[in-house]
């Protein structure tokens, strides 16, 4: 990817990271340190040109300031809570983002639209809200055997199911919309969180960085080697 990208200062909050480049219409994108983060996290390192792991597990568009003063999302996610459960495309206030110990790592990619494309892609991702569309956990599955697989990745999801998207997918639907291919040559349910970081398609991007989501365990994998190693050499 040779679009700039400009590392916020160590010590921002994750709120101040959004509060100063969230903008309807850029991606934003996360990664965090829970079980789930690092399982994608490693199966991104296909994706990754030195095949490290991932920074990004989650990806999402930033859509409209309401009345209320909040900066809304556009995402495909599942979550639980009290007794409410959202399986699939919603709305959610940017705060969410605002926990560090579940998001240590942020990005806000702005491929500067102009305002008539903003507005196509944040209608598009209404559009799917107001109809219900399902987070498929099928198509995770499908993604999950095309990166170890790279020709299949332009094809179709081999476990695609209609009126589904996961997190990255539906950010690519969101812009195929407005005319915008943010990673040609793949399928649009086989992009990845780190395929939108790496678009080709001319953007900026910042990033906030803390600990990576895997450091903690390859440091121990790296600590059992060292001790099976010694010994070995004493035995």
């Amino acid at each position: 990817m040779n679009s700039p990208v400009t590392t916020a200062p160590p010590g921002t909050t994750n709120r101040e990271f959004l509060e100063q480049f969230a903008q309807p219409g850029r991606v934003g994108l996360c990664g965090g340190d829970s079980l789930i983060d690092r399982g994608i996290a490693a199966a991104e390192r296909h994706a990754t040109p030195d095949g490290r792991w991932s920074r990004w597990t989650h990806a999402f568009v930033f859509g409209e300031r309401r009345s209320d003063g909040h900066l809304w999302i556009i995402e495909s996610d599942m979550q639980v809570q009290r007794r409410h459960v959202q399986f699939g495309v919603q709305e959610n206030r940017t705060t969410k983002y605002h926990d560090e110990r579940l998001y240590s790592s942020l990005a806000i990619l702005d491929f500067q639209l102009p305002p008539e494309q903003v507005n196509r892609v944040v209608a598009e991702g209404l559009e799917l809200v107001s109809g219900r569309i399902r987070y498929s956990l099928r198509e995770i599955l499908g993604i999950l055997i095309a990166l170890r697989h790279p020709t299949l990745r332009p094809r179709g999801n081999l476990l695609v199911r209609d009126h589904s998207f996961f997190c990255s997918a539906l950010v690519r639907h969101m812009f195929s919309k407005a005319g915008h291919d943010l990673t040609p040559g793949l399928d649009v349910k086989h992009t990845a969180p780190e395929n939108l970081f790496r678009s080709p398609v001319p953007h900026c991007a910042w990033v906030l960085e803390r600990a990576m989501p895997h450091s903690h365990l390859r440091a121990l994998a790296k600590r059992v080697k060292q001790r099976v190693r010694a010994r070995l050499g004493r035995d």
